[in-house]
């Protein structure tokens, strides 16, 4: 009986560290500091140093906090499962773009919120966007710093889901966010700024796919005298659609502040509501057969040079 007892008692002692090393590797919430180490295990008193090796160590819905100001990422970083990654208040959270996007995300299926974070590309490498998503996963990013990227801020293709609150996109060398082929987003309370192709754009070049867009509360602006759009709707597909809402916004000191194009073949329609557009060379630039700039009649139209196309209104209900 001695013997079984024993032999029990040391069963339950295996099963139980088998139960704390899985736990271990899977952390509700994962820790990253300047002075951390790879080798950690990515808790509070052991954190690590870099963000691959947290989403290694994190669960699938679980967080990684950025406790320290401090760069921490040495390539792109692939997402491959749920996760909310934050910097803590006070803390400047940066993640580099070297030769590529900083951020990847291309599996479908997830939830990803990127909170109080700086992306920046490192000077002379070869980087391309900020944030980088093909998959069909939602995307959340708040309160953050997405600046002088050599092509886009944010791009997402597909069937993903963006949505961006309290945020500042500036200095892109394209737009400051670009949506195409299914993809949907939700903008706002966000400052777009000197982009040099523009702040939103709603793209399609697929058949039978909506792109659609909401900003809202927002400013996307520009020093003057560049190529930069406000907002785009531009459909180039048959059967599909590009469709642009803004709301609430300042449209100012840009080459076109609200755009819909087609090539003659589906629709794009870009919807004016309470906007103000000032000091712009085109107030809108509506064109192609399958275009439509519509207008909730309270917009506020300052000192814009000309416009393109006409405005159609719509009745505020």
């Amino acid at each position: 009986m001695a013997l079984r007892s024993i032999l029990r008692a040391l069963g339950g002692l295996a099963a139980a560290l088998v139960l704390s090393t899985t736990a271990q590797a899977q952390l509700f919430r994962a820790y990253l500091a300047i002075g951390g180490n790879d080798a950690n295990p990515c808790t509070l008193p052991q954190p690590c140093r870099l963000l691959p090796a947290a989403l290694a160590a994190v669960a699938d819905g679980g967080e990684i906090w950025m406790l320290d100001s401090a760069n921490y990422n040495t390539a792109t970083v692939t997402i491959g499962k749920s996760v909310s990654i934050l910097a803590v208040p006070g803390a400047v959270g940066s993640v580099v773009a070297t030769g590529g996007p900083a951020i990847l995300i291309s599996a479908s299926g997830l939830k990803v919120a990127l909170r109080n974070l700086v992306i920046v590309p490192l000077p002379a490498a070869s980087a391309t966007h900020g944030v980088h998503m093909t998959g069909a996963s939602a995307l959340t990013i708040e309160d953050s710093l997405i600046a002088n990227l050599p092509v886009l801020g944010v791009y997402v293709s597909g069937a993903g889901t963006l949505r961006i609150a309290g945020s500042v996109l500036r200095g892109n060398a394209s737009y400051a966010a670009w949506l195409e082929n299914g993809a949907r987003g939700e903008i706002s309370r966000t400052r777009m700024t000197d982009n040099t192709n523009g702040g939103v754009i709603a793209w399609n070049n697929v058949a039978s796919r909506v792109t659609t867009v909401v900003v809202s509360d927002c400013v996307i602006a520009d020093k003057g005298g560049g190529v930069a759009t406000g907002v785009s709707a531009v459909n180039q597909a048959t059967g599909s659609e590009a469709r642009m809402t803004v709301t609430r916004t300042v449209l100012e000191g840009l080459f076109a502040a609200a755009h819909a194009e087609t090539g003659d073949i589906g629709t794009a329609t870009t919807t004016l509501n309470a906007v103000t557009i000032a000091h712009n060379n085109y107030a809108w630039y509506r064109f192609g057969t399958g275009s439509l700039m519509r207008t909730m009649g309270n917009n506020q139209f300052t000192d814009n040079t000309t416009t393109l196309g006409a405005l159609t209104p719509v009745a505020l209900q």
